[in-house]
């Protein structure tokens, strides 16, 4: 079995076959997708593609970095007030990205520790957006990491250094996508000195597609394509890497 920890299934890129993408998953052993969520606009079709197909897809719930403006506040409101009432796995996706816009920096940071402090009160795992930030992000996990903080650094592309500080942190796994199969991405020689139980699958679709699908849309059947290339870089076989990222998930979101 496999889990694609990160997938926006919700979205419009979907609208026309995501009952397809369903079946293909589960024609290939992908039995549960996690389901981050970006804003305001995208809880309602997160909700209930969560409620269509329930043991399959998982909800989070979270305010993405790159909705956040000087009216981040408001926006908060509403996403805890439906985390409040909902089933939700995760807080997410939430973090700092300082590729499209350095400007939003301190809303960022302030929305990112609000929603951590939600994630430790209700002891949820935290699923974080790192782009250009890693230092950013590294500086509140530091102030904020304690027993009841845990998560996944979705989209890890960072080098052996940031990876060993992420481990350390005790309770958080490295995300892994389509860029571990981009021939000069390089995420390939860093994972060869990380040990499995560190990671785990996602596919961050419809974005970032692996190859031999790069610039095309994304979708998590290609998660099988992120394991085959993880079973090459551990000289494993594909079930080896299907067992531990499947247990790795199941324990950081607490998953039947």
């Amino acid at each position: 079995m496999f889990i694609d920890t990160h997938t926006h299934l919700y979205v419009d890129a979907f609208d026309v076959d995501r009952d397809d993408v369903i079946k293909e998953c589960l024609s290939n052993s992908i039995d549960k997708l996690l389901l981050p969520n970006i804003d305001v606009d995208s809880i309602s079709s997160l909700l209930a593609l969560s409620k269509a197909y329930p043991k399959i897809c998982y909800p989070m719930m979270g305010l993405h970095p790159c909705s956040v403006d000087s009216n981040y506040e408001k926006e908060l409101e509403t996403i805890k007030n439906t985390l409040d009432q909902g089933n939700f796995i995760a807080v997410g996706e939430i973090g700092i990205d300082l590729y499209w816009d350095k400007s939003t920096l301190h809303f960022q940071e302030e929305s990112f520790a609000i929603q951590i402090a939600w994630a430790k009160e209700k002891k949820l795992p935290i699923v974080i957006h790192a782009r250009e930030s890693y230092d950013e992000i590294f500086k509140i996990i530091d102030k904020l990491n304690d027993d009841n903080l845990c998560g996944i650094f979705h989209c890890f592309t960072g080098n052996h250094k940031q990876a060993e500080q992420i481990i350390n942190y005790g309770n958080f796994k490295l995300g892994i996508g389509g860029v571990a199969t981009f021939k000069n991405g390089g995420l390939d020689n860093t994972l060869k000195g990380i040990p499995m139980e560190h990671i785990v699958l996602e596919t961050d679709a419809p974005y970032l597609s692996p190859v031999p699908f790069r610039g095309k849309r994304n979708k998590s059947p290609y998660l099988i394509y992120i394991a085959e290339k993880l079973s090459e870089i551990y000289g494993c076989k594909i079930n080896e890497i299907a067992n531990q990222t499947t247990k790795n998930a199941l324990e950081i979101f607490k998953l039947d």
